[in-house]
C-alpha cells in the first residue's frame, strides 16, 4: 500500500506510475522517495509491463524536494545527511535505469527535482502552459542529486542557462533545451503521450530494455562515483551556512538576504 503514489496497469501492458501528493505540489517527501524506489524496481522486474508512464495529478507536476524534509537534514549529524541525500539519489537512479521505456507526462509546473524527475524519462511531453526552474541556488541549495541527469538531458552548454541562475522557463524554452520533447494543448496531452507509448508495443520488450541500457554506455558517465559525488555535494550544502538562511526565508515568507530588495 503506497500513500503518494499510484500505479494502474492496463491490459496492454502500459504501467502509469502518478506522483499523488496533489496538496503539497508534489513535493518528493522521505516517504514519495522511498516509495518511487521502490515502485522503480517492482516496475523494473514485472515482465508484463512493457512501457511506464510518469504522470502527476494536481496543478502542479513536481514542486522538487520537500523543503519540511530538507529542514530536518539541517539539523542532523553528517551520516544522517549523506543517508538522505543517498535516498534521493539512487531513487532517481533506479528510474533512470528502468529496464522499460519511461515517458513522462508533465501536465504541471517542475522545479528542483521536478526538473530532474523529468530528466530520468526516456521522453517528457509537457502542457504548453507548464512553467520549469532549477530553483535550488535561490534557496542556498544546489541541484546535486539531480545534476548528471539534467546534464545528460541538456548537455552541458544548454544546461548552464538555467543550471545556476534558478530562473523560470516555459515549455517552449523547456523544448529548446531538450527537457521536453514537445509541448501541447493540455486538451491534447494525453494523445501526445500515447503516441510516444504506442510504437514501444510493436517492439520486443528484451530487445528495448538491452537497447536502452547499450544508449546510456554511450552517454555522459553516471556510475556510482558520480552519484557518490553527488550525494556528498547536497549534503555538504545541507551543512553550509547559505541553506538554512534560503530555508528559513521560505519558511517565513521573507526575502533571503542574498535576494534583491
Amino acid at each position: 500500500m503506497t500513500e503518494t503514489i499510484s500505479i494502474e496497469r492496463d491490459a496492454r501492458g502500459v504501467a502509469t506510475l502518478t506522483l499523488d501528493r496533489a496538496e503539497k505540489h508534489n513535493a518528493l517527501s522521505a516517504q514519495m522517495i522511498a516509495e518511487l524506489h521502490a515502485a522503480a524496481e517492482a516496475l523494473g522486474a514485472d515482465s508484463r509491463v512493457r512501457v511506464v508512464v510518469l504522470a502527476a495529478r494536481g496543478r502542479t507536476f513536481c514542486a522538487g524536494g520537500d523543503l519540511g524534509w530538507m529542514r530536518e537534514q539541517l539539523s542532523a549529524d553528517p551520516v544522517t545527511r549523506s543517508r538522505e541525500a543517498g535516498k534521493l539519489a539512487h531513487m532517481l537512479q533506479a528510474l533512470n535505469t528502468l529496464p522499460k521505456p519511461l515517458i513522462g507526462r508533465v501536465q504541471g509546473n517542475a522545479f528542483g527535482g521536478g526538473v530532474g524527475m523529468m530528466s530520468v524519462c526516456d521522453v517528457a511531453v509537457g502542457a504548453d502552459h507548464v512553467l520549469c526552474a532549477l530553483t535550488e541556488t535561490r534557496l542556498g541549495l544546489i541541484p546535486a542529486t539531480i545534476g548528471p541527469y539534467v546534464a545528460a538531458r541538456m548537455g552541458e552548454a544548454m544546461a548552464r542557462r538555467v543550471f545556476m541562475s534558478g530562473r523560470r522557463f516555459d515549455a517552449a524554452e523547456a523544448v529548446r533545451l531538450g527537457l521536453l520533447a514537445r509541448e501541447v494543448p493540455e486538451a491534447d496531452l494525453d494523445a501526445a503521450v500515447e503516441a510516444e507509448v504506442a510504437p514501444y508495443l510493436d517492439c520486443a520488450p528484451g530487445a528495448v530494455a538491452q537497447a536502452k541500457a547499450l544508449l546510456r554506455g554511450f552517454g555522459p558517465r553516471i556510475d556510482d562515483e558520480v552519484i557518490a559525488a553527488t550525494i556528498g555535494a547536497l549534503a555538504e550544502t545541507w551543512a553550509g551556512e547559505e541553506a538554512p538562511e534560503g530555508i528559513a526565508a521560505f519558511f517565513e515568507r521573507r526575502r533571503p538576504r542574498w535576494q534583491r530588495p
